[in-house]
């Protein structure tokens, strides 16, 4: 992936941001607490608590919760995929920045740029991934994840040399969990996008538009 870096990308990124703000609570509008029908308030109950300390009103999940049968089960799932895979918070929040940087998901990026430093990322490797550059000074293990995502992505296969790199560092069991996050984290964007969510509201810088 290559970058487009210059004035005018940038204003009209800012531009877009705004516009995204203003459009941000119609579509998949917060409800209120008394609008909640039992399932729905149940729901939001269970996501307030740690470690999640969610906001049903927060994107995205005040879209799940208009679906008060599938909201659980995208839940438990998040679950896993963020606190109980095999792999440690700074590969697992890795894989979801490489994933909002494909669908340039401004809100993801937002909200997982500070888990992942905080869970041990180089914030240059961060930052690589955010202008489509493959990151430099990487241990090996987080070249290995960066290869993988990045042939799913853009090759839409896996060579044999980057799945060896790949089973050498997390195994078969770690591969399936790499790519069930980065799928999991396909539908958050797809919802993201589509609620028109932008970025949090948390001094990450907001990701610029790729090149096609």
């Amino acid at each position: 992936m290559r970058t487009i870096f210059g004035a005018g990308i940038l204003a009209a990124l800012a531009l877009s941001v705004s516009a995204v703000r203003a459009e941000d609570a119609v579509r998949f509008a917060p409800l209120k607490a008394e609008e909640l029908s039992p399932a729905q308030k149940a729901w939001a109950d269970m996501i307030s608590a740690p470690p999640r300390n969610a906001k049903f009103t927060a994107p995205p999940y005040r879209a799940y919760i208009r679906n008060p049968d599938l909201a659980p089960k995208l839940s438990n799932l998040s679950e896993y995929l963020r606190w109980n895979t095999s792999l440690p918070a700074r590969l697992s929040e890795m894989a979801i920045l490489i994933t909002a940087r494909h669908w340039t998901a401004q809100y993801e990026w937002s909200a997982h740029h500070p888990l992942a430093i905080k869970g041990g990322l180089d914030p240059k490797i961060a930052d690589a991934i955010a202008k489509g550059t493959r990151p430099e000074s990487t241990k090996d293990d987080e070249a290995a994840l960066y290869d993988l995502g990045i042939a799913l992505y853009r090759d839409k296969k896996v060579s044999d040399a980057v799945y060896k790199a790949a089973l050498d560092k997390f195994g078969e069991r770690g591969i399936t969990d790499i790519i069930a996050i980065m799928g999991y984290y396909d539908m958050v964007s797809m919802m993201l996008i589509t609620m028109q969510a932008g970025p949090a509201n948390n001094g990450v810088q907001p990701l610029a538009v790729l090149e096609k």
